[in-house]
């Protein structure tokens, strides 16, 4: 309402406070004719102080309207009564809503009108004196200004009178618009004041026409003004323009003459030269008569000249300084535009404000309609009200009187709680006191206990001294007769001091005389089951034979009696990778380990590999190709195989190298190749051949992923109906995600027959008719299937992660679980690890901290903090690794005061730039390092270094890095699921026993998940120390090793071979 007031005032201020500027006809002529400095001031100069006095009225009768202005109105009662208008409605000006209201606008009014009459009385006084002033400057506008003087008051007034007419129809507009309230308000007004309010609106309505009239002719007359004054600028800039010119060409043309005078001069005296002197003084005498002629001429002529340019330079200053007023008018003219926009604004703004005020008139109308009936129904419901409000004071009496009552029953039972506090007290005081006299007395009772104990320990010891140089003396005679005993030792006994290295190694020189047909099958069993017992007189039989030729050597062996029948079972594992010599991911990692734990458990475990050229060759021992080729069929054709033998961590290995023209093994890499179907389906192949032409016959042949899945129905369709038939087949996926589908056509290069197993319950897969999957044939044709952990054996079984085997997994559900993989302990052992600087254990974690200080020095981290955390981070950047969580974590350690280490490289090209883009950003940061490779010794030195781990996997078999972490004493920060739920639990869940509480855990694969787990193990690693360090040494003493692994695939083993033996005895 302010604002709109506001605008009203500006509009009526510049539509009459420009009539200052206006003139009638006469006036306009006399500006004609008299055309000066003080005529062209005189208008603006007088108009401009009434142009601030007025703004300075409005100013403070704006403030005075605040001041008096009544709150707004609220709304009417019902039952309230309306006073009528007592005001003649003939009357507009006196037109208003109450007799109160009437009274305040007629005080204001009459206020106003003596303020403004004194200002106008101060405006004549002043212009007065300036006219006094202006006549004595300049005589010949002496007519002029009384005009204007004259002009200028009677302008000052009506503009004042106008304006004061205007902000009496704002005032009453302003009223008008407080009263058109909302036809809910309409309903409790009286008839008599909704009339008046529309006959007050109608006069407003006219009297802003009025105004927007007046407008419009000012608009026009200073129009008609400015075309005037800009024609006398115009005639006025062409005088002075042709004023200096002729000023310009009259001293030209003079300059001229008497430069001619004088060359005139000079050339007479040059051609006289040297006449009489008679003459030279005649000639003197004439040129100075002639001299001084022609100086009085030119005098008087210059003089003349000279004041023509004086009353030139006064008649081009005075037009200067006109020209200078005219373009001050202009410019004041040019911002009588400007109002003049505000103005056409305005007009505007109040057209829009009548037709509103005419759309609610006609609203009012419409809606004074229904007034008689809404008083109605308002009678009922104010009825209605009172009889509501009495029924209030009743409920609210007897409310009153219920809170007394309930704050009365409060106060008392806090008394009585007191009470039954200070009972309690008093009670276990007194059972406290009982107690501690009963301690007293059971401790004395102790004491004497112990002293009597003392005294028999005491004799006891002295006892124990005697019976001790007793038995030093018949340890010696035990010991004589030990040596003599022997000395005459039987040679049945097994050996226990010689390495596995030594019992693979006599393996492989057996196995390669029968490839070499220089033993007979019947005669390498019997020899291989005196290895299997560690027979000494075997082991002593191939001491013996080192500086023998091969043939004496053989002999040897063939006079060695049998032994009995070895009680372990012979192993096979055909697997694509193994640690160290040729490793990807985990794969490689739980083919030593379980092998060597299951040779530790007295069984013969042998691996067979392909020998790859970009295989770790340093890591092998004694590797050596045998003479004898392994043929295979492939393609419809046979291919030889060169086999090599070696040991690696103290297993017997065969390597297969084929002799084929695609060179399978050849390429540089691994994995990933556009063959690898056909590549290690060859292999596959030749490893079964390799058994049945070495004469074996083991027990369990153990394959692992789709690489080697090939084996189950190669065994079954091809080999055990050749007489590979004693060994029952165990198959291990570690990872659903990689099936190794392939049209079903290349089945048959291997030599499977493609009609029989592209079947759905074969190997078809299970999405495509036209494609076979090698996991399900392993999973139909294998007698023992099993993943690396429960929880994803669970896992896998769902739609979700059994990536379109879980119909196959569920109706073999019962040959198929899950074992959780575990770790080479002697390898992964930090009090022995020589790629760490500082070797340490559980009990000494002074070399833990040793080898972060030296890490952070080796890869330019700040170590100005030595409690600053350090988190840990080495995988493969695929998305199964959760790489999105990888690269929150990087930033979310920096956030929270952290350090952050990863090792690792992607597959996936945008991932591997992604990372390469932030180890880019971070490349000199103090906190943040990333090495995008994968480096053994440094993966083993962030472990040693690093205070947690972080693993927030979105699924993930079983994983090994936390297991390693762990046993290096780096906390994980592991997601719950796969083999990371079976091995890592929570500290903070009080489900979980205590004991094995071993890190922090989070369910949802995002960011606030992993936050969560990230700020409790900071909160427990900066306020704790204590409790820190106890949970790394907790850690640390944890049993990841394979015993308990070995020991379940050593009882599936047994099973299905018993299972098989007892089959085999009942045909």
């Amino acid at each position: 309402m302010e604002k709109i007031m506001a605008a009203k005032c500006s509009m009526c201020f510049f539509n009459y406070g420009f009539n200052g500027l206006n003139r009638s006809n006469k006036d306009v002529d006399s500006l004609k004719k008299n055309l000066n400095l003080r005529l062209l001031f005189s208008a603006p100069r007088r108009s401009h102080p009434v142009y601030c006095k007025l703004q300075q009225r409005r100013l403070s009768l704006h403030y005075k309207r605040q001041q008096g202005k009544k709150p707004p109105y609220e709304r009417i009662r019902t039952r309230a009564k309306l006073r009528p208008n007592s005001d003649d409605e003939s009357e507009p000006e006196q037109s208003v809503p109450s007799n109160g209201d009437m009274e305040h606008i007629v005080s204001h009014e009459k206020s106003f009108e003596d303020e403004v009459d004194t200002r106008v009385d101060a405006e004549h006084i002043d212009e007065k004196n300036s006219a006094k002033l202006s006549s004595s400057a300049v005589e010949t506008n002496i007519d002029v200004d009384p005009i204007d003087e004259k002009n200028s008051g009677s302008l000052s007034a009506s503009a004042v009178e106008t304006n004061r007419d205007v902000e009496h129809a704002d005032e009453q507009m302003a009223r008008t618009k407080v009263l058109a309230i909302s036809g809910e308000q309409l309903a409790d007004v009286q008839p008599e004041d909704l009339i008046s309010m529309i006959k007050t609106a109608e006069r407003n309505i006219l009297l802003l026409n009025q105004a927007r009239v007046h407008a419009l002719e000012d608009l026009r007359k200073i129009l008609s003004e400015k075309e005037t004054l800009q024609s006398e600028i115009n005639s006025l800039d062409t005088r002075l323009a042709e004023a200096n010119a002729q000023i310009k060409a009259e001293e030209k043309v003079n300059v001229e003459q008497l430069e001619g005078q004088l060359d005139k001069l000079r050339h007479e005296l040059i051609n006289r030269g040297d006449s009489g002197k008679s003459e030279l003084e005649l000639y003197e005498n004439r040129n100075k008569m002639s001299n001084e002629e022609a100086l009085f001429a030119r005098d008087g002529h210059v003089h003349s000249i000279r004041k023509e340019v004086d009353s030139l330079r006064t008649e081009n200053l005075a037009l200067k300084n006109d020209i200078q007023a005219v373009k001050s008018m202009l410019s004041n003219l040019e911002n009588n535009d400007e109002r003049m926009v505000t103005l056409e604004n305005e007009r505007s703004f109040l057209e829009s404000t009548v037709k509103e005020l005419e759309s609610k008139l006609s609203d009012s109308q419409k809606e004074y309609s229904n007034i008689s009936t809404l008083k109605v129904e308002c009678k009922d419901l104010w009825e209605k009200v009172e009889n509501l409000q009495r029924l209030l004071d009743q409920v609210t009496k007897q409310a009153d009187q219920a809170l007394l009552v309930l704050q009365q029953n409060q106060d008392l039972q806090k008394k009585v709680d007191k009470l039954e506090e200070s009972l309690e007290a008093a009670n276990f005081f007194k059972a406290s006191s009982e107690k501690i006299q009963q301690y007293n007395e059971l401790m004395q009772q102790k004491i004497k206990l112990l002293e009597e104990r003392l005294q028999k320990s005491d004799q006891e010891i002295y006892s124990y001294v005697q019976l001790y140089q007793e038995s030093i003396k018949e340890f010696q005679v035990t010991l004589n007769s030990m040596k003599e005993e022997s000395k005459e030792g039987t040679l049945d006994g097994p050996v226990d001091d010689m390495p596995w290295e030594f019992w693979s190694s006599l393996l492989l020189t057996i196995d390669g005389w029968v490839l070499e047909k220089k033993l007979s099958n019947n005669e390498a069993v019997l020899l291989r089951e005196m290895v299997w017992k560690r027979d000494r007189r075997i082991c002593d039989a191939y001491v013996a034979c080192k500086e023998k030729t091969e043939d004496e050597a053989i002999s040897i062996f063939l006079r060695l009696t049998p032994s009995q029948p070895s009680p372990g079972l012979h192993i096979i594992h055909i697997a694509a990778e193994m640690a160290p010599v040729a490793k990807v991911g985990g794969l490689g990692d739980v083919v030593t380990g379980l092998g060597k734990a299951l040779q530790k458990r007295g069984h013969l475990v042998e691996i067979v590999l392909p020998k790859y050229d970009c295989m770790q060759y340093d890591r092998i021992c004694d590797l050596r190709a045998l003479d004898a080729t392994v043929n295979s069929y492939f393609d419809d054709k046979l291919f030889q195989n060169k086999v090599w033998t070696c040991t690696v961590e103290g297993l017997p290995v065969y390597f297969i190298e084929p002799h084929h023209p695609n060179k399978f093994f050849w390429r540089g890499q691994y994995y990933g190749e556009h063959d690898d179907f056909k590549r290690f389906s060859f292999f596959s192949r030749a490893a079964l051949e390799l058994i049945l032409q070495a004469g074996k016959k083991p027990d369990i042949i153990h394959c692992h992923d789709w690489q080697t899945a090939f084996v189950a129905p190669l065994y079954w369709d091809l080999y055990a109906p050749r007489g590979l038939n004693s060994a029952r087949i165990c198959f291990t996926c570690h990872n659903f995600d990689y099936q190794g589908t392939a049209p079903a056509s290349e089945l048959a290069s291997c030599g499977l027959d493609v009609y029989q197993l592209n079947r759905p319950d074969r190997m078809q897969d299970n999405s495509a008719h036209d494609i076979v999957n090698p996991i399900k044939g392993a999973i139909v044709f294998s007698n023992i299937v099993t993943t690396v952990s429960p929880t994803y054996a669970q896992e896998v079984r769902t739609a979700e992660g059994g990536r379109g085997l879980h119909s196959t997994l569920n109706f073999y559900s019962k040959k198929f679980l899950g074992i959780l993989n575990g770790i080479d302990t002697e390898s992964w052992n930090p009090a022995t690890d020589m790629f760490l600087k500082v070797q340490y254990s559980a009990y000494g974690l002074q070399g833990k901290e040793e080898n972060k200080d030296s890490m952070r020095r080796l890869l330019g981290l700040s170590s100005a903090d030595d409690r600053t955390p350090l988190v840990g981070c080495i995988t493969r950047l695929v998305p199964q690794k959760g790489v999105h969580l990888i690269r929150h974590a990087i930033y979310r350690t920096l956030e929270m005061g952290g350090q952050f280490v990863l090792l690792g490289s992607s597959p996936v090209p945008h991932i591997q730039r992604e990372f390469e883009g932030i180890a880019n950003q971070f490349q000199n940061h103090e906190h943040i390092r990333l090495i995008l490779k994968y480096d053994e010794s440094l993966s083993r030195y962030i472990y040693a270094a690093s205070d947690m781990f972080i693993i927030p996997s979105i699924f993930e078999p079983c994983g090994l890095t936390q297991m390693i972490a762990m046993r290096y004493g780096s906390v994980p920060i592991v997601r719950k699921t796969g083999g990371l739920n079976d091995s890592v639990f929570d500290v903070d869940d009080d489900m979980i026993p205590h004991q094995c509480r071993n890190g922090f855990t989070f369910t949802t694969a995002d960011e606030q998940g992993l936050n969560g787990a990230m700020e409790r193990a900071f909160n427990l690693y900066k306020t704790d120390n204590e409790s820190w360090q106890q949970l790394v040494r907790k850690i640390m003493n944890i049993d990841f090793g394979w015993e308990s692994s070995a020991s379940q695939y050593e009882e599936l083993y047994v099973q299905s071979v018993a299972r098989a033996r007892a089959a085999g005895s009942r045909t």
